[in-house]
C-alpha cells in the first residue's frame, strides 16, 4: 500500500516535467498552463495563421455577411502576423523553422470546410473559428508569460490583445447565427 502511495506521489511530482516535454499537440501544456518550446509556438502559430487565412479566404467567397467582413478582418490580421513570423524567423532572431504547409488536422478541417456551404459551412466555420482563437489565445498567453525566446515573448504580448479581440468577433458571430 506504501508503494502505492509513493508511485502515485512520484507521478504527480513529475507531471509538470513530463508534460514539458509533450509536445503542444497533446493539449498536455494549455491545460497545465506551461508555456510552449519556441519550436512548438513557431509551428502552431504558423499553421494557425495559414489556416485562418485559407479558411477565410473560403468564408469571403462562400459566408454569410457578417462571416465575410469577418473573414476580411482575418485575412488581414492573419497575413500581418505570418509576415512579422516569418521575419522574426529568416532574421536569425528568433532560432526555429517554419512550417510552410498546413498539418494534416487543419487540412482536414479545410477540405470539410471546401465541401460546404449554406448552414453547414457557417456552422462549422463559425464554431471552427471560436476553437481556433481560444487555442491562439492560450497558446500567446501562455508563450508571452513563460516563452524562453525573449523576442518572440515580446511579439507574443504584443499581438495577444489582437487575438482576443477576434476570439469576442468570433464569439459574436457564432452566437448571432443561432
Amino acid at each position: 500500500m506504501k508503494r502505492t502511495f509513493i508511485a502515485i506521489g512520484c507521478l504527480l511530482l513529475a507531471g509538470p516535467a513530463i508534460a514539458e516535454s509533450v509536445g503542444e499537440k497533446t493539449g498536455v501544456n494549455s491545460t497545465l498552463g506551461i508555456a510552449p518550446t519556441t519550436a512548438d509556438f513557431v509551428n502552431e502559430v504558423a499553421i494557425s495563421d495559414m489556416f485562418e487565412i485559407q479558411s477565410s479566404t473560403l468564408a469571403q467567397e462562400k459566408g454569410n455577411a457578417p462571416e465575410k467582413s469577418f473573414a476580411s478582418q482575418m485575412v488581414t490580421d492573419h497575413t500581418k502576423t505570418s509576415t512579422e513570423l516569418k521575419e522574426l524567423a529568416s532574421s536569425g532572431k528568433v532560432k526555429a523553422d517554419v512550417p510552410t504547409a498546413l498539418d494534416s488536422s487543419h487540412q482536414s478541417k479545410l477540405d470539410k470546410l471546401k465541401g460546404e456551404s449554406g448552414k453547414d459551412f457557417s456552422s462549422d466555420f463559425d464554431s471552427m473559428q471560436v476553437s481556433a482563437h481560444k487555442d491562439a489565445t492560450s497558446l500567446f498567453e501562455r508563450y508571452a508569460k513563460s516563452g524562453s525566446d525573449p523576442k518572440l515573448q515580446d511579439w507574443a504580448g504584443k499581438t495577444l490583445p489582437a487575438l482576443q479581440h477576434h476570439l469576442v468577433m468570433a464569439q459574436d458571430m457564432n452566437k448571432n447565427r443561432k
